[in-house]
């Protein structure tokens, strides 16, 4: 109920309020497991994605996120619960390997599992190397990759902003469904990277983004 809820009548709303344009949705399959792989610009990230995919999409969220107070703090948790999001806490390495075994039984129910392969929000709007977990996650559950290039959304609300700005616009790019079962037959440890680094290649194919070339260390550190 909650979801036919937030399509039909806060998405809309949302959509004519950030202005935001969704690009190839035509590429999202209906049906089946599949990992939403996406850059990641700005915190209403999490809130767009969801309402631009034209199907229930699970993410990977900051433990953070679900602890904020005051009424937005309260209203982010109910939101993020109601969407199904797996808390993990940054830089705890079981945390963040119990979240992806979570992801491996939701997209083994035939379900959509979002991640960003950034680990973390980029503060300066180039697109880093990415963490090898959405390869890791690929190769364990077997489910496609959809390429997602999100642009704008640090504009809609920057880093450290508390609300986000109204009239702004966004575009969501979605690229066609990636497939790596090629893959299954390659030392585990060299398909997780060549699979992420072929998946940040195609979001930032999509995004326009200057590639950083390095981790952003914001998801080790902060």
């Amino acid at each position: 109920m909650f979801e036919t809820f937030l399509r039909r009548v806060v998405g809309p709303i949302l959509r004519l309020l950030f202005r935001s344009r969704v690009e190839g949705a035509e590429n999202v399959p209906a049906h089946g497991s599949l990992i939403v792989a996406s850059n990641h610009l700005s915190f209403i990230d999490s809130f767009i994605i969801p309402l631009a995919i034209p199907r229930p999409v699970t993410f990977i969220a900051k433990a953070s996120y679900f602890e904020g107070k005051g009424i937005k703090g309260r209203f982010v948790r109910w939101f993020l619960s109601s969407l199904g999001h797996v808390a993990v806490k940054r830089g705890a390495q079981r945390a963040a390997l119990g979240a992806l075994e979570q992801a491996v039984e939701i997209l083994e129910a035939g379900g959509a599992f979002a991640i960003y392969p950034e680990g973390t929000r980029s503060e300066d709007g180039r697109l880093y190397r990415g963490r090898t977990g959405v390869g890791w996650l690929a190769l364990a559950s077997g489910a496609r990759v959809l390429p997602i290039g999100l642009e704008g959304t640090e504009r809609i609300q920057p880093v450290g902003a508390k609300w986000p700005r109204i009239g702004v616009r966004a575009t969501v790019r979605i690229g066609p469904v990636m497939d790596f079962s090629q893959y299954q037959d390659v030392s585990p440890a060299k398909a997780r990277r060549e699979i992420t680094d072929e998946i940040v290649t195609m979001i930032q194919k999509l995004s326009g983004q200057e590639y950083a070339g390095v981790y952003n260390e914001r998801a080790a550190g902060r």
